[in-house]
């Protein structure tokens, strides 16, 4: 497993792709994809109608896999981009840089122009592939930019998803509107006699038929033509989908109809009957489902919405000594960027002139501003509070920290779980065996049905045809997968694997890492206790300014303890380190030592008036330090490294979950085991070097099952990979984070059991919307071909059948959707919330 994870991955593209309606659509292109020389996976997600594919470089060739999903009878939706490239002088240069351009993963065709310096690229794929293309060319010693005269991707993507609705909306209108008379002229008749009568009399009922045949016929070939453009073609090719469905269907309604209207005479006797209302009604049904289920599926990606629109728009550069307002996209590495007072921090950078407070909780979760001087690192998308500063940009573009957690969210949505698998299988020959099952259902009732059986038979056949419709399916697991780590990237929990929503739930027991994840990974002045007589402050001052002048971590944490509660330090002279003993110098003329209780006893002091401190200390593991002025004892100090305040909340909730808690800590076993009765760890695994945590993981699984292990180090990153499910702090390292399958933003622990109780509630979400969807199948399908006519005369109308199968994919939909309204079960979802929120203030 740890090979696996920490093996160099390979490239990736995402492909947006139109034209997908089922689960057996996705098959189908996976199918299609898998099948080209080179590709090594590919996820096809139908809730965001892309796909994710891996691939060799070295033989996969990106252009293939467009024409592989082109000949499945999907449409990749490649992009045109403009680059201005700079720095050619001849056609080799053109040459060279079309040749860059053509090798990145994901580049369909690439022109290139000497006179106008631009290249001009179509290519699959997002901002990821735009990145590489600009390294591609930087790489051959020129450099590009992107000229997008149209906004950024997620303008772009929003667009479409727009004109989706417009056009489904139009579609619905012109369908409603031309379906009414026809309902009305034939529905009405039967069950209004007035109608009946009007219809009788003013218009006849032949001509009735020729109206209906008129007004059907404009519904199948304008709003209703799309399910025969895409289901036709979609039954040639022998791979059946739900357009090919809901046009069969409609064709054998539309089509016995039309022979009932023009040629009766073809027909058995009694069994000349019109079905134009049938035809009609189901397309407008079906097009209602569409408008609805596409209005609540671009409502699954607000979480991406909420963080592209932290981005800032412009940043205001220092370029050739004036300050310049350029578009974000423009900003290079290096740049000086200057922030003024309430706005937002453009790109990640360090600060080099200037100070302020500045908002992270979108990236920490922690709502307190953190003030930010020269040296000070600052993130994209933070927000500047009081005072204005500049900065020198490190990274840009798809390298900052939001576009990396924008990336993280939209790959975890995009993935599958291991419980699509059985969608996956079932789907595959589903359609299939609807059209076997409704060819059954055709010839059953034709020859034992009663009379007219031609017509029971073709209606039954239609109903088993338009209800079994597999949209439900395929929408189940992707739409709650977006919601819920959509969600989670709300509460400060990034899922860098879609597929650790599903393991999360399984685990039986959490390890900690013990510094930087169960404490604050720095030493800190714990108690400083002085004997009587000695004020504490003034033996503060005196300890810290000997100290000041050691670089011992203990001595720096003396010192910031000191600066924290604004003492000033005096000078000292004369400084002494004593290895293994301790420090002495004279401070204001007065003699100051510091150190163990060996050096006390060097110096001729007891130290035994501390003794019930000491052993308070030494149950907390600590080891207690002491200090004498002017040859008496002083004091006696402890610094140890502090356990988080949200540390015994976040292990009290996981043993509310059912869970055991384990600590593996390289530190001695005292310190370990007295940290741990502070926590409540079930199980403690000390003096573990860096490279033995890997060994305690696979020690610990037999014991306890499924394992997750959370970490912050390099150290950890072994661990993290060999673990079942690795949680890094995101205040880590980030080979660590690269070595998780989920990453919590801020350091607090608590983020874990939010994560746990999400994944929870994502496949219990999933679990629903897939019940449903099979369930409404598995007891509709037969009601539809007439299983229970002949118990109680029972029999499914195709337009009943059309609103049913409506319904459920807006049902799975809606029920996913309720996962937005997810609240952690613990406080630290109260800070962690307002990291998606659009701050206010632009840069």
């Amino acid at each position: 497993m740890v090979a696996s994870k920490l093996s160099a991955p390979t490239d990736t593209i995402d492909i947006p792709i139109q034209g997908m309606t089922c689960a057996s659509c996705v098959g189908r292109v996976e199918k299609a994809i898998r099948s080209v020389e080179g590709v090594s996976a590919a996820n096809v997600n139908l809730a965001t109608e892309r796909a994710h594919v891996s691939f060799n470089p070295a033989k996969a060739d990106p252009s293939a896999v467009a024409e592989a999903i082109r000949a499945a009878g999907y449409e990749p939706s490649g992009e045109l981009i403009d680059l201005k490239i700079s720095g050619m002088t001849c056609a080799s240069c053109v040459g060279r840089v079309e040749k860059a351009l053509k090798k990145v993963p994901g580049v369909l065709d690439a022109s290139v122009n000497l006179a106008t310096e631009r290249a001009s690229v179509r290519y699959l794929g997002g901002a990821q592939t735009v990145d590489r293309m600009i390294g591609a060319v930087a790489a051959t010693g020129y450099e590009a930019e992107a000229i997008r005269q149209d906004g950024n991707q997620a303008d772009r993507e929003q667009t479409a998803r727009e004109a989706e609705l417009s056009s489904l909306r139009r579609s619905l209108l012109i369908a409603a509107v031309l379906t009414l008379p026809i309902f009305i002229a034939e529905m009405g008749s039967h069950f209004i006699p007035g109608i009946h009568d009007w219809v009788a009399g003013n218009i006849g009922h032949r001509n009735s038929w020729y109206l209906q045949f008129a007004l059907t016929t404009v519904i199948l070939f304008g709003p209703g033509l799309r399910f025969f453009q895409k289901g036709v073609p979609a039954l040639l090719r022998w791979s059946p989908d739900m357009n090919s469905l809901v046009a069969l269907g409609t064709s054998a309604a539309y089509a016995y109809s039309v022979v009932a209207t023009f040629a009766p005479g073809v027909l058995p006797a009694g069994t000349a009957n019109a079905y134009y209302e049938a035809a009609a009604v189901i397309v407008t049904l079906i097009l209602l489902g569409r408008f609805l289920e596409a209005r609540a599926k671009g409502r699954t990606s607000e979480a991406i919405k909420r963080l592209m629109g932290l981005q800032a728009k412009t940043a205001r550069v220092v370029r050739d000594g004036e300050a310049l307002e350029i578009p974000l996209d423009q900003v290079l590495a290096g740049d000086i960027v200057q922030v003024r007072p309430g706005e937002k921090i453009p790109v990640d950078g360090e600060v080099v002139e200037g100070s302020s407070f500045v908002d992270e909780s979108m990236i920490t979760g922690e709502p307190v501003p953190v003030q930010k001087a020269a040296g000070a690192e600052v993130v994209g998308g933070t927000i500047n509070k009081t005072g204005s500063f500049t900065f020198r940009a490190t990274r840009i573009g798809a390298d900052t920290v939001l576009a990396q957690i924008i990336r993280m969210v939209e790959q975890a949505q995009g993935s599958k779980l291991p419980i699509q698998a059985l969608v996956d299988k079932v789907t595959a020959w589903f359609v299939p065996a609807v059209m076997a099952a409704a060819s059954l259902t055709f010839l059953v009732w034709l020859i034992f049905g009663p009379e007219p059986a031609l017509t029971f038979a073709l209606a039954n056949a239609v109903a088993v045809l338009i209800i079994a419709c597999p949209c439900a399916m395929g929408l189940a697991t992707p739409t709650s997968i977006m919601v819920g780590t959509g969600r989670a990237a709300e509460l400060g929990v990034l899922f860098r694997q879609g597929e650790a929503l599903q393991s999360l739930k399984e685990i039986g027991v959490v390890a900690l890492d013990k510094t930087g994840t169960l404490t604050q990974g720095r030493p800190d002045l714990t108690d400083f206790v002085t004997a009587p007589g000695f004020d504490r402050a003034e033996a503060l001052r005196l300890v810290a300014a000997v100290e000041s002048r050691s670089e011992h971590p203990i001595a720096e944490a003396i010192v910031a303890a000191a600066e924290r509660q604004g003492i000033a330090l005096p000078s000292t002279e004369r400084f002494d380190a004593v290895p293994g003993f301790g420090v002495s110098a004279t401070v204001e003329g007065r003699k100051i030592d510091v150190g163990a209780d060996r050096f006390m006893a060097k110096l001729g002091l007891d130290v035994s008036t501390f003794a019930e401190t000491a052993a308070r200390l030494g149950a907390e593991g600590k080891s207690p330090l002491y200090a004498a002025i002017d040859g008496k004892l002083a004091a006696t100090i402890a610094v140890a490294d502090p356990i988080k305040p949200s540390t015994p909340e976040a292990i009290a909730a996981l043993h509310a979950l059912g869970l055991k808690v384990a600590m593996i800590t390289g530190d001695n076993r005292k310190t370990a085991e007295a940290i741990a009765r502070q926590i409540g760890i079930d199980e403690v695994v000390a003096e573990v070097l860096p490279d033995g945590k890997v060994e305690v993981v696979k020690r610990l699984r037999p014991a306890h099952g499924r394992i997750a292990f959370v970490g912050d180090g390099i150290n950890d990153a072994p661990a993290l990979a060999e673990a079942d499910i690795g949680i890094a702090i995101g205040t880590g390292t980030d080979i660590a984070i690269e070595s998780a399958d989920v990453v919590l933003m801020s350091g607090d622990l608590r983020g874990v059991v939010n994560a746990i109780a999400l994944s929870k509630a994502t496949i219990r979400n999933i679990g629903q919307n897939l019940f449903w969807a099979f369930a409404y199948n598995v007891l509709l399908i037969p009601v539809a071909a007439g299983i229970l006519y002949p118990v109680d005369g029972t029999l499914l109308s195709p337009v009943v059948a059309a609103a049913a199968m409506a319904l459920s994919s807006v049902f799975v939909v809606g029920n996913a959707l309720r996962l937005r309204r997810f609240t952690a079960p613990i406080g630290q979802a109260a800070q962690a919330a307002p990291a998606l929120k659009p701050a206010e203030g632009t840069a």
